[in-house]
């Protein structure tokens, strides 16, 4: 009988690990056919009224109508988001917090501060894209160069003497990445926030700067404001007849906002994959596709395979930036 034994505890073992696997699977299929059957947190670690927010709250009525569950909106703002990504990075991980984060929560912040309480890659799992934004290269009406050629032709013949300013990071970013790409001397001035940076652009004080499309389009529009190229890979539907970049001789350039969502590390595949799926659905709808162009936004159709390469491209990019244009957090 004891020779026997081994194998018989063996088989037992076996059915039971299959047992429990198949319980396991059908617990999670359960999970995933009901979710969500409660309400779901959806933080934007931005203040209320920002244009994340804005749209935030345009995505979780969405979301609320489709699973019959509320879908509520918790603003973490300040601290350089880093208090609202940290906050979704220690939620459970039961697909009932989502995290509406930015290129500036996840790819630049990850570059600027040495010492970030989160990684994006341990931390969270990407859950898909919303939306970008076009970045552009802007003129005071009375500047004098009209496009790219004269902007790189008149700051190649007085190096450090133009100046541009831009109202975040990720913009100060950008207009680096332009530098090191035209190699260029261009001063910059940090503003706090676009607004500010726009009423010195428009008053003349600067005569060049480097902002978002949802916060210069209405001044383009007016005629306050000239945009000399777009940094996105395609003309931006609101302002087709501005060039892009890439148009004007910089090829394979990108300096663009966007935000998506994330999930908790550890969060359910099954989960993660409705959540997104259910979000892609929604962005392919012509309402909510109209409402962000109207913001001066795009949606992002991307499936999540490609979306989430685009965040890790991101990252790996700006920091490079960083490091070779030796920037550093001001104090």
């Amino acid at each position: 009988m004891k020779i026997f034994a081994p194998t018989f505890s063996r088989k037992i073992y076996i059915g039971l690990g299959l047992a429990f696997a198949c319980a396991s699977l059908t617990a999670t299929a359960q999970t995933t056919a009901n979710y969500p059957t409660k309400t779901v947190r959806l933080i934007v670690p931005f203040p209320a009224g920002q244009a994340t927010d804005i749209i935030a709250r345009l995505l979780a009525e969405r979301l609320t109508q489709k699973w019959g569950q509320p879908v509520f909106v918790d603003n973490r703002g300040g601290g350089a988001s880093i208090p609202g990504m940290t906050a979704g990075k220690d939620a459970a991980p039961d697909g009932y917090t989502i995290t509406f984060a930015s290129s500036t929560t996840t790819a630049v912040n990850e570059a600027l501060y040495p010492k970030l309480p989160y990684n994006m890659k341990r931390d969270f799992v990407p859950v898909g894209g919303v939306f970008t934004q076009p970045w552009l290269i802007l003129a005071n009406p009375a500047a004098p160069y009209n496009n790219l050629k004269e902007l790189v032709d008149a700051a190649k013949q007085a190096p450090g003497k133009l100046t541009w300013g831009y109202g975040a990071n990720a913009l100060e970013l950008a207009a680096e990445l332009f530098k090191q790409r035209a190699q260029i001397d261009i001063s910059g001035v940090a503003y706090k926030g676009s607004g500010p940076a726009m009423n010195d652009l428009m008053g003349g004080h600067i005569m060049l700067a480097v902002d978002t499309m949802a916060s210069s389009l209405p001044h383009i529009q007016s005629g306050k404001l000239k945009a000399i190229a777009s940094l996105s890979s395609e003309r931006a539907p609101q302002l087709p007849e501005v060039l892009t970049i890439a148009e004007q001789g910089y090829p394979g350039f990108v300096g663009v906002g966007w935000a998506g969502l994330f999930m908790p590390a550890g969060t359910p595949p099954a989960i993660v994959k409705k959540v997104s799926d259910d979000v892609h659905a929604i962005m392919k709808e012509p309402a909510m596709q109209n409402v962000l162009i109207q913001r001066g936004s795009t949606p992002d159709l991307r499936q999540l395979p490609e979306w989430s390469a685009f965040v890790t491209a991101e990252t790996i990019k700006w920091a490079d930036v960083i490091k070779k244009g030796n920037i550093k957090l001001a104090q």
